[in-house]
């Protein structure tokens, strides 16, 4: 058997306080309960008042190491349980090169009980990233060019969220960006609580005609009044509307797309291509939004792929982390033919990427591709302050 098979994982739970809430401070009738968690009451979605995530290392039996990372928001524990428990018995002794049949063995053995997304695949989804990172240290090699290679040396970057307490604070911030490089700039409904339509013409006016803005909507509303309401914004000019309405509801997005001229974008909270083919199939979507930390690297390719057979562009997401499903996104992004730009969590990656290892920067309106074997990351000594072991 091979010195290089799969032999051990780890899971760690990553910590990071934070001042202000995720995307802003709380709005009206929002409460932090004892467990830490408050919910949006516009989404009617739950956040963690800190930032959180797994984070996972797999190692083989030669000693070679690669990192992985989902999301942790709620509940985290409940990944390193299914790790040890399911996933850690089939991979032992599996060759990580193997790391796309992999994902579809791990897939199989639960598709028809009920977990085809969720935590379960999530979990699968960081030891995938980690796979992949085995495979590019072991071949001396950038992931991306594992990947069908290299298509940009850097990546345009849109700037996500302005999470300031006051209308003009989100005016000014965005405007600073603007003045640093930025040329695309998208706020979150959720939180804007003196009125999205407003926020929006305060932006265009304060930053003119040529600079690219997207609202997210955050699944809030209903087919009916989402299409009502992007036609009410079209005339000040929007690149993107992104998820106008509830996940589920597939034919609400194709009504969406139909009703309107501004592209749909949509797909931050899938899993795998089972979850995009039946959304690209009505023709709701101009934009596909894959988040790595949900996909892992493997899914991530294959739904830009069968978007980009369909001329649908790539444009993927980007959320709470510590930076490596970040570096594994902008590893694969690098390597995707139709991709225009990509998500910026600055209030997220800045203060992280000081936690590892290696490049994480965005500056002046693109990040730079991380360099080096595998993800070209790794976690600093600084990060295991913040980390605890709950695994392996």
């Amino acid at each position: 058997m091979t010195t290089d098979a799969i032999d051990h994982i780890e899971t760690h739970i990553v910590t990071i306080k934070r001042d202000t809430p995720y995307l802003g401070p709380l709005g009206p009738g929002e409460a932090v309960n004892e467990r830490g968690y408050f919910v949006r009451a516009t989404n009617r979605t739950i956040y963690p008042t800190e930032d959180r995530s797994v984070l996972v290392k797999v190692v083989t039996r030669d000693g070679a190491v690669g990192w992985g990372e989902t999301y942790g928001l709620t509940a985290p524990e409940v990944i390193g349980a299914l790790i040890d428990d399911l996933i850690l018995p089939l991979l032992r002794g599996r060759d990580p090169f193997d790391a796309g049949a992999i994902w579809e063995d791990l897939y199989d053995i639960l598709r028809v009980r009920g977990y085809g997304g969720g935590f379960y695949l999530d979990a699968v989804a960081a030891v995938d990233i980690a796979l992949w990172d085995i495979c590019g240290k072991l071949a001396g090699r950038p992931v991306r060019k594992l990947l069908g290679g290299e298509r940009r040396s850097e990546i345009p970057a849109y700037v996500s969220g302005l999470p300031r307490a006051t209308l003009a604070e989100r005016v000014d911030l965005a405007a600073a960006f603007v003045a640093r490089g930025f040329e695309a700039i998208k706020f979150a409904a959720a939180v804007s609580h003196q009125g999205i339509e407003m926020e929006l013409a305060a932006l265009r006016d304060a930053l003119g005609p040529d600079v690219k803005l997207m609202i997210d909507f955050h699944w809030m509303f209903g087919r009916g009044e989402a299409a009502a309401l992007i036609r009410r914004l079209e005339p000040y000019g929007l690149h993107f509307a992104e998820a106008p309405v509830k996940p589920e509801d597939i034919e609400g997005l194709a009504h969406v797309a139909r009703a309107v001229s501004v592209p749909v974008a949509g797909g931050e909270e899938w899993r795998s291509v089972y979850d995009a083919q039946p959304r690209l199939a009505t023709g709701a979507l101009s934009i596909v939004q894959p988040e790595m930390g949900h996909t892992g690297i493997t899914q991530f390719m294959r739904i830009a792929q069968l978007a980009g057979a369909q001329h649908v562009a790539t444009i993927p997401h980007a959320t709470i982390g510590v930076g490596i499903f970040q570096a594994a996104s902008l590893q694969a992004s690098a390597a995707i033919l139709d991709l225009p730009m990509h998500e910026y969590q600055h209030s997220i990656m800045d203060r992280n990427a000081a936690l590892l290892d290696g490049t994480l920067r965005c500056e002046a309106g693109a990040y730079a591709l991380p360099q080096g074997p595998g993800l070209g990351v790794e976690p600093a000594a600084a990060l295991w302050r913040h980390a605890r072991k709950i695994q392996g």
